[in-house]
C-alpha cells in the first residue's frame, strides 16, 4: 500500500504504508527530531487498480474520502523528511463523497484549544485531478491512499517550545483524531 502525496506545490510524492498513524497513539519524537511541521490534507482510498486514468473515468476508482494531515520531521541532517514512521495521520473510517458538496461539513486541527487550520468541506475534484495527476506517474493500486495538500506545510512543534503538544482534528463534527507529539 502507498500513500500518494499531491503536494501543494503540484509534485507527485510517495510515502511508504509505514508512515501511516492507524491507530491515534501519541507520537514520541526521536532524539535526532528538532521539529515538526504539518500539512493538512483531503485524501481518497484507491477501490480499483488503475495506471492513466483518463478524467472521464476517474469516478470509478476511489471510493471514500476524509481529512488529515501529514507531519514533516525536521533534523540536523534531513530539514523536511517525509518518510518517518506515524508521520501520515490519515483516520478512518471514511467519509462518502457526497460530505464534500456540502459547506456545512468543517475540516479542523486543533492544537490545545486553539484552531490551526480549518476549511469548510473540499471541492472533489481536488482529488479526481490528484488521481488523474498520479496516475500518469504510478500504479495505483487498490487499497492505496492519494492524498492532496491544501496548503504548505507550516511550523507545528518544536523541542525548544514545549515537552508536548495535544493535536485534535474533526470533520463533521465528529472527532478524527486526538493525539500528542511528545519531544
Amino acid at each position: 500500500m502507498n500513500i500518494i502525496v499531491i503536494t501543494a506545490d503540484g509534485h507527485v510524492r510517495c510515502r511508504p504504508d509505514t508512515t501511516w498513524e492507524r491507530e491515534d497513539k501519541d507520537i514520541y519524537a526521536p532524539e535526532q527530531v528538532s521539529s515538526y511541521s504539518y500539512s493538512p490534507v483531503l485524501f481518497a482510498r484507491i477501490s480499483k487498480a488503475g495506471k492513466c486514468i483518463g478524467e472521464k473515468f476517474v469516478d470509478r476508482y476511489y471510493d471514500a474520502v476524509n481529512y488529515g494531515m501529514l507531519l514533516y520531521a525536521a533534523t540536523a541532517d534531513e530539514p523536511s523528511c517525509e518518510i518517518m514512521d506515524h508521520t501520515s495521520i490519515l483516520p478512518f473510517p471514511m467519509y462518502d463523497r457526497c460530505t464534500l458538496s456540502s459547506a456545512d461539513n468543517e475540516f479542523r486541527i486543533m492544537t490545545g484549544e486553539d484552531v490551526i487550520y480549518s476549511t469548510a468541506a473540499g471541492p472533489e475534484n481536488l482529488i479526481k485531478d490528484a488521481l488523474v495527476k498520479a496516475s500518469r506517474l504510478v500504479s495505483v493500486r487498490i487499497g492505496d491512499i492519494v492524498a492532496v495538500e491544501l496548503a504548505p506545510a507550516a511550523a507545528l512543534v518544536s523541542r525548544a517550545g514545549g515537552p508536548e503538544t495535544r493535536l485534535r482534528g474533526s470533520f463533521c463534527e465528529n472527532p478524527l483524531f486526538d493525539l500528542k507529539i511528545i519531544m
